[in-house]
Order: C-alpha cells, then sequence, then structure tokens
C-alpha cells in the first residue's frame, strides 16, 4: 500500500507531475514500486531474479545477453537493497541470543590482521530459533557494540558470548554464559558455534566477489542474511513478491548509506 515516508500516512492528493501530496504532512513524494524502477523487460526482469536467487554473481549473468553488466549490476543492487530493508523489520530478540563479531575484507588488496583499517566490523546476533541479525559497525568501539546488542534484545536476555572485553558490559543487562577461546564452553551449556556457523556462510556466499564495496557492503550482507533466515524456503516467489510491494522511496536510504 502506498503511504508517506515521512509519517505514514496512507492517503494523498495525485500531483499533475506524477508525485503525491500526502493528506497529513503535506510532504510530496513519488510512489514507484522497485519491481518498475528498471527498465527492462518483465521476462529479462524475471530471468534475472531467477539468476540472483540461484547466486549467480552479476559478472556470470552478462553472458546470457540480457542486459549490459551495469544494468545487471544495479537491477542486482536493488534487489539487495529490498532484502535488507525487509530483514530490518524485525522485532528485539527476547530468548536466549548468541552474540559475535567478524570482519570483511574490501574488495582492495587488504592488510592483514584485525586492526587492519580496510575491513568492516558485522557484529551478529543469533536467536535460539535460528534467526539472525547482523550490523555492520563504524570502527571497533565496545561501546557501538554493546549499543547495537541493548537495541535489539530485550532486557533480562541470556546471552551467549566469548570472553572478548568488548562484551563485559552486557553483564548489567542481562544474564552471560561466557565461552573462553582456549578453554571452550562451561560443562552442560551449549557453544555459541551456531553464530559462528552463520559466519562460515556468509563467507561463503560472499567468496564469488573476492571482497565487496564498503559503500554497498549492507547491501551484499542483508541479501545473505535474507537468504540465511528464509534458507529452507523457495526465494523465487518471495523476492519477486517484494519487489513488487516494496517502493523506490522506501529503499533509497539503503542505496547511499555506508554504516
Amino acid at each position: 500500500m502506498r503511504h508517506c515516508s515521512d509519517c505514514g500516512y496512507s492517503r494523498a492528493w495525485p500531483l499533475a507531475d506524477g508525485r503525491f501530496k500526502c493528506r497529513r504532512c503535506g510532504r510530496r513524494y513519488t510512489w514507484t514500486l522497485v519491481w518498475d524502477a528498471s527498465r527492462l523487460s518483465a521476462a529479462n526482469k524475471h530471468k534475472l531474479v531467477d539468476y540472483f536467487v540461484l547466486g549467480v554473481p552479476s559478472y556470470r549473468a552478462r553472458f546470457r545477453g540480457l542486459a549490459s553488466p551495469p544494468t545487471i549490476e544495479r537491477f542486482f543492487r536493488l534487489i539487495r537493497a529490498v532484502l535488507a530493508f525487509e530483514e530490518q523489520c524485525r522485532e528485539p530478540f527476547q530468548e536466549p541470543v548468541r552474540c559475535d563479531n567478524t570482519m570483511f575484507k574490501a574488495n582492495k588488496p587488504s592488510k592483514r590482521g584485525p586492526r587492519a583499517d580496510d575491513k568492516l566490523v558485522v557484529l551478529g546476533i543469533r536467536q535460539c530459533n535460528g534467526l539472525v541479525r547482523i550490523f555492520p559497525v563504524q570502527g571497533r568501539s565496545s561501546t557501538k557494540l554493546i549499543c547495537l546488542v541493548r537495541k535489539h534484545t530485550r532486557p533480562g536476555n541470556l546471552y551467549y558470548i566469548d570472553d572478548r572485553q568488548a562484551y563485559a558490559p552486557l553483564a548489567v543487562h542481562g544474564d552471560q554464559v561466557v565461552f573462553g577461546r582456549e578453554t571452550g564452553p562451561p560443562k552442560g551449556r551449549t557453544n555459541i558455534t551456531a553464530i559462528e556457523g552463520f559466519w562460515n556462510y556468509t563467507k561463503h556466499w560472499l567468496a564469488p566477489y573476492h571482497g565487496v564495496p564498503f559503500s554497498f557492503a549492507h547491501l551484499y550482507l542483508g541479501e545473505v542474511l535474507f537468504r540465511f533466515n528464509h534458507r529452507d524456503e523457495d526465494l523465487l516467489p518471495s523476492v519477486l513478491k517484494l519487489m513488487k510491494k516494496i517502493s523506490t522511496a522506501e529503499i533509497d536510504p539503503l542505496l547511499v548509506r555506508n554504516s
């Protein structure tokens, strides 16, 4: 349903230039579905969505002659933005959760070591039912990590974490089960390999790109997150449905965000 991007109101006056004017706040806005944002034919778009769902990178899909490589890349970027937008619409986790962070390198020669300045830090939170949320983080501040965990979980949660000092402030937010990286988990406790398994899944999907651009890293991560959270489903109808429901106005901030 069409709605104002500022106040969320669904009723608007159509304007002569094709835009809409919100009846509540007066904001003028455009409403173009993501599916209609590309000038490709419907048949070619269906084929490209099928290639995307199967995990075919844009530089390989170019051999099918459906569009030029830049056009295919732009279309895939729209799909990634839709999936990233969809994965943000989740309530804070309230069951026991597993927290961990990892790094991803840019698509350029990378320095080695955890202090390399061309790597992106990503926080991951996994609920016991298998759902995951991830957050790209600028810098390596433990304050940012803790703020994200507190924002997306509820007070009193049980946290499964490793013994990094960055997670120490979580003690005042809920109960903790700490796993030493050398000593392993306490006896009788589940370890945090569940979230680490998601990192392996993510790096497997991103391996063909040999690093992703920092400016669009959140889109690639959103894509992998959607794939993981819907790994037991056929993604093709879900992706088509989202592209024909979500507007370009809703995903514009995602397309330009850099953190």
